[in-house]
């Protein structure tokens, strides 16, 4: 049984510098198949292990993430990826794939 509470399904990628991610999100921004060029710098330059699943998260509760990482899941557009954010952890490319509202 699932706690109460929002989740998602979202995908990141975790890089250490603000010019790595922005030099992602261009990449991402520019592709005619966002999610898949995603999907492949997840896997490439993600410092997180979930980069072997191509940076996939699954399933989460809002309160299982850092607080700046899941106001900004909750917040952008979903299937998308268009800016980075910074936690303790990194700088932070994310993409939805749902929420609830």
């Amino acid at each position: 049984m699932r706690a109460p509470g929002r989740y998602a399904h979202a995908r990141h990628i975790l890089v250490g510098s603000k010019s790595e991610a922005q030099a992602i999100l261009d990449e991402i921004k520019s592709a005619k198949k966002p999610l898949k060029v995603f999907k492949k710098m997840a896997r490439d330059y993600s410092t997180c292990p979930t980069s072997e699943k191509k940076g996939d998260l699954g399933e989460f509760h809002e309160r299982q993430m850092d607080p700046v990482f899941s106001k900004q899941v909750w917040s952008q557009e979903l299937e998308q990826c268009d800016c980075f954010i910074k936690t303790k952890f990194g700088f932070h490319l994310i993409w939805v794939h749902s929420r609830d509202e």
